[in-house]
Parts: C-alpha cells; sequence; structure tokens
C-alpha cells in the first residue's frame, strides 16, 4: 500500500509540473526557443515602438541583424524608419526593411507607399512584408481571395522594382489559412514564440521569430524586443544581390 501511495504522489508531481510547464510556455514566462537556436546567427526586428535603438551596443550583444519597419498600408510610414535605416548602415549593421500589410488598401498602393519611402536596397537585406491579423480582424477575417489578390499585386510590384522575391513573414496558422497555396516558393519567416520551428515547418524557412519578450540593451521605449534567427547558410541568403531595377 506505501509504494502504490508513493508512486501515486510521483505521478502527481509529475502531472503538476508539466501542467505548470506548459502554462508557463503558454503564458511565454518560460522560452525554450532559446535552447534550439543553437548557433544560428541571430537578429531583431525593430520599429517605433523601440524609440532610440544604439545599433552598435546591440552588435556588442551578438545581434548579427536587424530588419526596421518601414511601412503600413498604403500611406503609412514608419515615423523612427528614416533614422533608424540611416544609424544601421553607420554601424554597419546588415539591414532589411520590411512593410506591414493592410487590407484596407490595394496591394500596388502598399508596395509603391514601400518603394518611395525605402528606396535602394544596396547593401541592405531582401525586403519583408509583414502578414497578419489585428485582434479586430481576428474576430472579423478577411477572405482568402481577399489576402491572395492583394499580396500577389503588392508582390508583383516589389519585384518588378527590386528584381528578388521578399520574405514573407507570418504564423502557422494564418499561413496555413492564406498562403500555402500561392506563396509556396517564397522564403519564409515563420513566428513561432512557444516551441521550435521544425514543428511546423521542418527546414522550409529562412528566418524564425522565435522570441518576443527578449530584454536587451540599446534601446528606449518597448522593453520587449523580438529575436529572430537566420537558417543555415546565414545572412548571405538574406543578402539582397540583385542591385535594383
Amino acid at each position: 500500500m506505501k509504494k502504490i501511495v508513493i508512486r501515486f504522489a510521483i505521478l502527481a508531481a509529475l502531472a503538476g509540473l508539466l501542467v505548470w510547464a506548459f502554462s508557463a510556455i503558454k503564458n511565454r514566462e518560460v522560452n525554450i526557443n532559446k535552447w534550439f537556436v543553437g548557433n544560428y546567427q541571430k537578429g531583431v526586428d525593430v520599429s517605433s515602438y523601440q524609440e532610440d535603438v544604439d545599433f552598435d551596443k546591440l552588435k556588442e550583444q551578438h545581434i548579427d541583424f536587424v530588419y526596421v519597419k518601414a511601412t503600413e498600408g498604403s500611406t503609412h510610414v514608419d515615423s523612427s524608419f528614416s533614422k533608424k535605416w540611416a544609424d544601421t548602415a553607420v554601424a554597419r549593421m546588415p539591414a532589411g526593411a520590411y512593410h506591414y500589410f493592410s487590407y484596407e488598401s490595394s496591394g500596388a498602393k502598399q508596395a509603391e507607399n514601400f518603394i518611395k519611402t525605402v528606396g535602394s536596397l544596396d547593401g541592405r537585406l531582401i525586403p519583408a512584408v509583414d502578414m497578419e491579423l489585428t485582434v479586430e480582424e481576428v474576430n472579423n477575417p478577411p477572405e482568402k481571395d481577399v489576402v491572395v489578390r492583394g499580396l500577389k499585386a503588392f508582390l508583383a510590384v516589389i519585384e518588378e522594382k527590386y528584381g528578388v522575391k521578399p520574405l514573407i513573414y507570418a504564423q502557422k496558422d494564418y499561413w496555413d489559412k492564406y498562403l500555402a497555396e500561392d506563396f509556396s516558393d517564397y522564403p519564409r519567416w515563420i513566428r513561432n514564440v512557444y516551441y521550435p520551428v521544425f514543428v511546423d515547418a521542418g527546414d522550409d524557412w529562412l528566418v524564425w521569430q522565435y522570441w518576443d519578450k527578449c530584454v536587451l540593451e540599446g534601446y528606449s521605449g518597448e522593453e520587449f524586443i523580438d529575436m529572430n534567427a537566420v537558417n543555415t547558410g546565414g545572412l548571405e541568403k538574406l543578402e539582397y544581390k540583385n542591385g535594383g531595377a
């Protein structure tokens, strides 16, 4: 009887530990992805939420690249983009620009906003487009054909200008619902801050956003900063090599 009680207590303790671990991971109190990024080169993505960024300080903390928010929709320009873009050049930090896609304006006009804002990509990383849903859009999501048509129009203009396929940022459920059928030949920037990327995408990714609660030195404003890893082959696969169109 005593052995049965002991075994039951051990099982109960293990069950409690598993429940705690699952809850901690789900609530992002514990980031297990840090243990799986290994020797991948690491980078951050920033926007006006990080008000002032010291890119030299980030380099001292082994940050190898950065993506800077440039534009959103057909008219919005991130208020900090021009300064951050210039500062990355001064710090010789490999940098790319990204666009936050909106479903309320044409993809072509959004691409024109991005091109007008960013200009030349010589010496930079390939462009990226952020595909996700706001809290309001989760409750009233766009139809798949609206997303596909808009993104195709955006990409067509970007590719004509820069001669390169942009990174497409999305988490797995969004990718599966909207993008998998039509955009599988584009480099993938996958978001999964809960568990290792290979569970969702195997080796089919170029950049992995693995943590959104990191705290580093060298920026003001928002406390946290997003962490990303670049897949095998390193930054060479992200480098913009077309030279513009």
